[in-house]
């Protein structure tokens, strides 16, 4: 009976459950909403006046209050410094100009094109190993891809070449 059981996906798992504390989170905002419409409470309005205001009588209008000025305080504008280390004098011609570094001008490439490692290696290898059920592999998707660009530059150049056969018969 064991070979007719499909194993569950952990990812659609995970997602049913986000799904459903999701919804219980909704049905609980609408049921506040629903109290906060329900009683609106009383309506109070606050009876201070700000700072500097005389209170005046009913019917009385007060004097406007002199615009008050903003206040600033001092803010340093210098850069945080770091002391970047001593550079070794081999690196620096006799002029004093910097050399040109080919195995660091490599390595910068090479990272570049490399791109950043994962955080996670290990659900990295399941991806490309298809470890979890109902995705494919990353060698699969990687291969689609590749098919995909070889067959549009194979369509371009044709394109291009039956534009250059046209261009140089009416010429």
């Amino acid at each position: 009976m064991g070979w007719l059981n499909k194993k569950t996906d952990p990812i659609s798992d995970h997602a049913r459950a986000l799904n459903s504390q999701i919804a219980a989170l909704e049905s609980k905002i609408k049921k506040l909403d629903a109290q906060l419409q329900q009683s609106p409470g009383p309506r109070l309005r606050s009876t201070t006046l700000p700072p500097g205001a005389a209170a005046s009588r009913a019917g009385e209008t007060a004097p406007p209050s002199p615009p008050r000025e903003p206040v600033f305080e001092e803010v340093n504008q210098q850069p945080i410094q770091t002391p970047a280390p001593p550079l070794p004098p081999e690196l620096f011609n006799e002029y004093g100009l910097r050399k040109y570094d080919f195995p660091a001008l490599w390595n910068r490439l090479r990272n570049y094109l490399h791109g950043p490692s994962s955080a996670n290696p290990r659900l990295v290898s399941y991806l490309a190993a298809g470890g979890f059920d109902g995705l494919r592999p990353m060698r699969y998707e990687k291969r689609i891809a590749r098919n995909r660009f070889l067959g549009l530059v194979a369509l371009l150049f044709i394109i291009l070449f039956l534009m250059l056969c046209h261009y140089y018969r009416n010429r």
